[in-house]
């Protein structure tokens, strides 16, 4: 590969990013074809973008971007390849879900991620990270949450509705 092409895929890499507001970076090395395939095929089902990329490559990208990512150069090292994602829990998810297929596999392997610009290095974050709620679950959490006391008033309403009722018609028949 010739310095121009790497200069084009770095530049074209950092705009992947720079638009992508969560990565991951994992490690598939060790694994055979057919098990890449496999990882490969669950991530695009669940709309995750997969590649595998050179970690100086990688480094040279984050460096052109806003954020400071130097402390992913420790995560830098190996077989890396890095998972774009529209919800920031799908590719931790992933790496959980293909590991449980056999309990043997080492691989994929978490090594780091960036949700928002916030950074996670190291495999301890990624039950956390695949605990996380999307965007929508939690908006529809709070849409619930405001809709309970709204849900609350209007069965009030209802029922001082049949209660009102009630009272008029006793004192109707007491008059009478």
């Amino acid at each position: 590969m010739t310095r121009e092409e790497k200069g084009v895929l770095i530049d074209e890499l950092a705009e992947k990013l720079k638009n992508t507001t969560h990565f991951y970076i994992a490690d598939t090395g060790g694994l055979s074809v057919a098990e890449v395939n496999a990882f490969r095929e669950m991530c695009f089902k669940k709309g995750v973008e997969y590649k595998v990329v050179k970690n100086t490559l990688i480094k040279k990208a984050l460096e052109k971007l806003d954020t400071d990512y130097t402390p992913f150069d420790e995560a830098l090292k190996g077989t890396s390849g890095i998972m774009f994602a529209e919800v920031g829990n799908a590719p931790a998810k992933i790496i959980k879900d293909y590991k449980k297929r056999d309990k043997e596999f080492t691989k994929p392997a978490f090594k780091a991620a960036s949700i928002d610009t916030d950074l996670f290095i190291g495999a301890q974050h990624l039950d956390m990270l695949s605990s996380l709620k999307s965007k929508d679950e939690l908006i529809g959490e709070i849409i619930t949450l405001l809709q309970s006391p709204a849900t609350n008033v209007i069965s009030a309403l209802q029922s001082g509705k049949h209660k009102l009722a009630g009272i008029v018609k006793t004192l109707s028949e007491r008059e009478g």
